[in-house]
């Protein structure tokens, strides 16, 4: 077996987490601090935030204001919202860190869809050509290649310069 020594993971690992809140989705938008939530963009209804703990860089969440478990409980504007703000982060990703392709998708259902969260919300996963190798699906890990603040700084510029005014 092959050692690995990512010795700058420790400072990863040893970092500061989110506040801790129990409703992470209600309770981050309204922190006022969207680069400490880590929240890239806001809409009227919903709002696009980074993943803590991401599949690949870039992994946004699109997230409803409104705390519901299930599409059906949105009403027609806020599906729209939530649709928009999902081709929104597509923009902002293809912008600042032109992937191949994407991943976008839901878990839904109470806790039991795969998810940690009962708060709707969609994810977008940037993919690249080859980016999944054997580190995920043999070593359990994943290789994150920038650190997520530096990641929102790059995704919050680019929705700066996307949003309309």
């Amino acid at each position: 077996m092959q050692q690995l020594h990512p010795h700058w993971r420790m400072e990863y690992i040893e970092a500061p987490r989110y506040p801790d809140v129990k409703k992470p989705f209600t309770e981050l938008p309204a922190l006022g601090d969207d680069r400490a939530a880590l929240i890239v963009h806001r809409s009227p209804a919903s709002f696009l935030i980074l993943n803590r703990f991401p599949y690949n860089p870039g992994h946004l969440l699109a997230v409803p204001f409104r705390e519901v478990i299930e599409l059906e409980a949105l009403d027609r504007t806020e599906r729209a919202d939530l649709m928009e703000i999902i081709i929104f982060g597509q923009q902002i990703l293809r912008a600042a860190l032109q992937p191949d392709g994407f991943n976008i998708g839901f878990n839904l259902g109470h806790n039991v869809a795969g998810g940690s969260i009962a708060h709707l919300h969609g994810h977008i996963v940037p993919r690249w050509q080859g980016d999944n190798n054997f580190m995920p699906v043999i070593g359990q890990t994943r290789i994150l290649p920038q650190a997520l603040e530096a990641t929102w700084e790059k995704l919050a510029a680019a929705a700066r310069t996307l949003a309309p005014r």
